[in-house]
């Protein structure tokens, strides 16, 4: 079925780390419910294969590093140039760490860390408060379950955390603009972050239905914080 031509008023959505995972699900998932998508991340080709499923009257790629506030402020405007408007931001770009703790990773792993899960999303809230501001929009961020748990010899965590405290502190700073703060918070998920398939974790699109149903809430609900857990398997016997 072609996709439908979006009304001049329908909301739009900025995803980043959107050419794969739960970025990639959740612009599939807000896709289908109305929403405008910008999609932002590093990989080209990925984004304009996913323009092209959803269908590009209603997606848009606009390629970005998020560890480059430069860049991360050129994607803002050129999203504001090609939709008008910014309602909603999901600061959903990550990266893994390197196994070895505080005593044996390699430090340069660190800075990744600190680059993509820390400042990434710090970049893109400063590149876009304003608009959502004008907006009364919504910010959602992926945290994990991990910035809510003690890991040994984690900076992914410590990583996590941070994301954590970004998120509450910013819905204090927020306070009285209109503006809703959501910190997304899955436990482990099958995407391309891990080596190998995980079976019994969560796949991208539980993720994706958890942004979407905080989207949903009408203006008075805030929701603070989703935390999305992989059910246990069933014991035998």
């Amino acid at each position: 079925m072609p996709a439908t031509t979006p009304a001049p008023d329908d909301k739009v959505l900025l995803v980043t780390g959107a050419s794969s995972g739960i970025g990639a699900a959740t612009a599939r998932a807000a896709a289908g419910e109305g929403w405008r998508v910008a999609l932002a991340a590093r990989s080209v080709e990925k984004l304009e294969a996913l323009v092209s499923e959803i269908g590009a009257d209603r997606a848009a790629a606009f390629p970005c590093d998020v560890t480059d506030y430069a860049d991360q402020e050129r994607m803002a405007a050129a999203v504001v140039e090609r939709f008008g408007r910014i309602d909603a931001v999901f600061a959903n770009a990550g990266t893994g760490g390197a196994p070895g703790g505080f005593s044996g990773a390699p430090p340069e792993s660190w800075r990744k860390l600190v680059d993509v899960n820390i400042l990434g999303v710090a970049y893109t809230l400063r590149a876009t408060l304003a608009h959502l501001k004008a907006a009364r929009g919504h910010v959602l961020i992926t945290g994990s379950v991990a910035g809510r748990r003690v890991l040994a010899g984690s900076m992914y965590a410590a990583s996590k955390w941070a994301v954590t405290a970004i998120g509450y502190n910013l819905r204090e700073e927020l306070r009285g603009t209109g503006v809703r703060v959501t910190l997304i918070e899955p436990g482990m998920v099958d995407t391309a972050f891990f080596d190998e398939p995980k079976p019994d974790a969560l796949r991208p699109e539980d993720v994706a239905r958890s942004v979407v149903y905080a989207l949903a809430q009408p203006p008075g609900v805030d929701v603070h914080e989703l935390t999305i857990l992989p059910t246990p398997p069933v014991e035998e016997g």
